[in-house]
């Protein structure tokens, strides 16, 4: 099985997340495969502009999770490992990466949670949204 470690973000503006729909129709966060020895925390900042084009500054780290596919194009089974990031963004103004997803932008927490395509990313982005506000409402960032 080939290992593949990424990491992305789940990136809020007051009482919205965003989401992407990519080439399969499944509603996702942004996120990418950590190369050459980066740091989890560079690749989720880089992935999440470059699929997005949002500024934005990271509050928290939110955890991680972890699931398996077989690949087509690899022939053999794949396991994705992602640490997440919570983000906070500067605005709404997004410009999603075209050639990569068909859709996206800000969504109100229960239609994101309706949208979003995996159970295991809706989990994540409701305990994410719990652990922002809260900081916001303490004033925190421990990133």
């Amino acid at each position: 099985m080939l290992l593949r470690i990424c990491s992305g973000g789940i990136i809020f503006y007051n009482d919205k997340v965003f989401i992407l729909k990519n080439e399969k129709n499944e509603w996702v966060l942004p996120k990418g495969k950590i190369r050459n020895g980066d740091l989890a925390i560079e690749t989720a900042k880089l992935r999440v502009k470059e699929e997005t084009g949002l500024s934005f500054k990271i509050i928290s780290t939110a955890g991680e999770t972890s699931y398996e596919f077989y690949s087509l194009s690899r022939q053999k089974p794949v396991c994705n490992e992602i640490i997440w990031f919570i983000m906070e963004a500067d605005s709404e103004e997004y410009n999603i990466n075209n050639n990569e997803f068909k859709d996206g932008g800000f969504f109100g927490i229960e239609e994101a949670l309706d949208r979003i395509t995996y159970s295991q990313d809706k989990s994540l982005v409701n305990l994410s949204y719990k652990k922002y506000l809260k900081l916001k409402k303490e004033d925190l960032a421990i990133v």
